[in-house]
């Protein structure tokens, strides 16, 4: 092992972590037993993952993401940041070593991101379905950074009041209705990026579950377009400047085998956990101050469900953790 600084950065869709005794979605608790072995996990996981920064999906209350903290046995000094603490829904937070500057929840779109379909039809969506936290912190001194934490529209079929959920042609509808929701957080999420990342040193972490692959449209939407290669270097070096790579595709070039998924349905193997990082992290720029070295994915405990009558109990995640080690230049 050379002596170049690391540190590692994580994604963790918590799946429901919710205080002892506290209703969520109308009727669900933990009693004490299931909630002990909830944060238990989870911090045994975070032990696992060993991140100087981890950004949450799905946490209710912020006091039981302390709890599981409190049990990994290697974060008793990172402070945590919530998107919300009424209880009431699932929230984005982030808990981190490092010094952060300042911090806050975003949940309305910009005024110009009002999707437009033509000149007479605007998308009538304004806000996240979870909003998104922005968090302004120094990986060391002339380091900054951005950390957001996202949780996009997740596919699951949005019916509306009194609608026949069996009827196939309105289970179409009800996926479209998601798809629709999805891509335009997608958009105003990358608004909030290229505001923080044109013209600047400034480095951009994305961490979230998109709730699409890495290859989906609304994840492409978030991470930007790549320029053309027969595009002059000056023209291609502004576009440079606002794209994110994902750490998936970084670790996928250095590696001889691809085992990376972070969630099961149905039978189908996705990746919709993600942590995308700009140009500030990405090995291929000589300027870069820092680089992608390693990424690991915690999904042992999935189960694919097609092939026995086992689940992954509620106590657990239903998603994989996702690791990035960064090698500081």
């Amino acid at each position: 092992m050379d002596d170049r600084e690391r540190f590692r950065i994580g994604c963790f869709n918590t799946f429901n972590l919710v205080s002892q005794g506290k209703k969520y979605y109308r009727h669900e608790v933990y009693d004490a037993e299931e909630y002990d072995k909830k944060v238990s996990w989870i911090g045994r996981q975070l032990g696992d993952m060993k991140a100087d920064l981890v950004g949450f999906q799905e946490i209710f209350h912020v006091e039981a993401l302390e709890d599981a903290i409190s049990r990994s046995g290697c974060m008793q000094g990172h402070r945590v940041y919530a998107a919300g603490t009424s209880g009431h829904h699932p929230e984005v937070a982030l808990a981190t070593r490092f010094n952060v500057q300042e911090f806050d929840r975003i949940e309305e779109f910009d005024e110009s991101m009002k999707l437009k379909l033509d000149d007479d039809v605007t998308v009538p969506l304004d806000r996240f379905t979870h909003a998104v936290l922005r968090v302004r912190l120094e990986i060391k001194p002339e380091f900054p950074v951005t950390v957001f934490v996202a949780h996009l529209k997740s596919k699951r079929p949005k019916f509306l009041e009194d609608e026949d959920r069996r009827d196939p042609v309105i289970q179409a509808m009800a996926r479209s209705r998601s798809l629709v929701l999805r891509a335009t957080e997608a958009a105003a999420l990358r608004k909030l990026l290229l505001d923080e990342m044109k013209g600047n040193d400034r480095g951009v972490i994305v961490i979230g579950d998109l709730n699409d692959t890495e290859t989906a449209v609304t994840s492409a939407v978030v991470a930007g377009d790549p320029p053309p290669r027969h595009w002059e270097h000056d023209r291609k070096r502004r576009v440079w400047d606002t794209l994110l790579y994902n750490t998936k595709s970084i670790q996928a070039r250095q590696s001889y085998r691809d085992v990376y998924y972070t969630h099961i349905y149905n039978g189908q193997y996705e990746s919709l956990d993600h942590i995308l990082v700009s140009e500030e992290f990405y090995r291929q720029n000589r300027g870069a101050p820092a680089y992608v070295e390693y990424v690991q994915v915690l999904n042992d405990h999935l189960i694919d469900e097609t092939f026995t009558d086992e689940e992954v109990p509620r106590w657990k995640s239903d998603h994989a953790q996702v690791v990035a080690t960064i090698c500081v230049r």
